[in-house]
């Protein structure tokens, strides 16, 4: 394995799941808002699961997202 391709691919991989992560929960917080489904001061709960299927990974990373 090339661990300087290996490492470059993993960065690219992470840079387009943060920024796209990013996106969806800005829209659908927005959309909540907007819809009066949120006020704007809760503490949302989330939740991402990172599986990797040739390797048999699956890991759950929780947190919170604080509105206000």
């Amino acid at each position: 394995m090339d661990e300087e391709i290996f490492n470059m691919e993993l960065r690219k991989f992470l840079k387009k799941v943060g920024v796209t992560s990013q996106r969806e929960i800005e829209t659908a917080v927005r959309d909540a808002l907007d819809s009066g489904k949120l006020k704007g001061s809760e503490t949302l709960k989330v939740k991402a699961v990172l599986t990797i299927e040739g390797l048999g990974l699956s890991h759950d990373i929780d947190g919170d997202i604080k509105l206000g």
